[in-house]
């Protein structure tokens, strides 16, 4: 695992809420709280890549030349269905500029392959270098369905650095799945834990993701 490529945030509130999240007796409502303060976190950390540009701001007092997010970009925010849903509020909220692209993959769970039932990414990428694009899932578990959501956008030419992959808890073979593919890509998450049992599930982990949440 190339651990220069995976930032892990472990700032005292993303710790906190993690354990949070983790917890058997933690509620549904109690885990989407949790875990939305845990994204917002990972998304402040993700746009620090966004390019700045020059602006003029008139406040009450002066008008000043500052700095803010390049107007000009492309920013779109890539949730896999349907845990990666949790991220969508954040999102939006923080960088309301960005166009939102579902991805829809559930895990076979005899393979662990993804399956594919929804794509709402088929589209034009003139220009693809002003294209910044976040693919969110909570669990990095095998890591295939990531896989499959990067190469949607790497196939439009769009560069490697400028695709982030945010999740909340990552596995070290989920890791290095996507590293030995695309070895360049940034993954943010706020753990890696420590391996996947045989039913693919992340240990310790924080059990299914989706039911968890969506307390299904």
């Amino acid at each position: 695992m190339n651990s220069e490529k995976v930032r892990v945030i472990t700032a005292p509130v993303v710790c906190q809420n993690l354990c949070t999240m983790r917890d058997k007796n933690t509620d549904s409502q109690g885990v989407r709280i949790a875990t939305r303060k845990i994204t917002r976190c990972l998304l402040y950390e993700a746009s620090k890549n966004l390019p700045m540009v020059d602006t003029e701001v008139t406040t009450p007092l002066t008008t000043f030349t500052t700095k803010t997010i390049d107007p000009d970009i492309n920013l779109i925010i890539s949730p896999i269905l349907r845990a990666g849903l949790i991220f969508t509020d954040e999102a939006i909220d923080i960088l309301p500029q960005a166009c939102i692209r579902h991805i829809g993959m559930y895990r076979d769970e005899k393979t662990l392959k993804p399956v594919w039932y929804y794509n709402k990414v088929p589209m034009e990428a003139p220009n693809p270098e002003k294209f910044y694009i976040y693919i969110t899932d909570p669990m990095l578990a095998t890591g295939n369905s990531l896989i499959e959501a990067i190469k949607l956008y790497a196939d439009k030419g769009i560069p490697i650095d400028n695709i982030k992959v945010i999740c909340i808890i990552a596995a070290p073979q989920g890791i290095e799945n996507i590293q030995k593919h695309y070895p360049d890509i940034e993954i943010i998450t706020a753990a890696v834990d420590d391996h996947l049992n045989e039913k693919g599930y992340i240990v310790p982990g924080m059990g299914d993701a989706g039911d968890r949440i969506f307390n299904t």
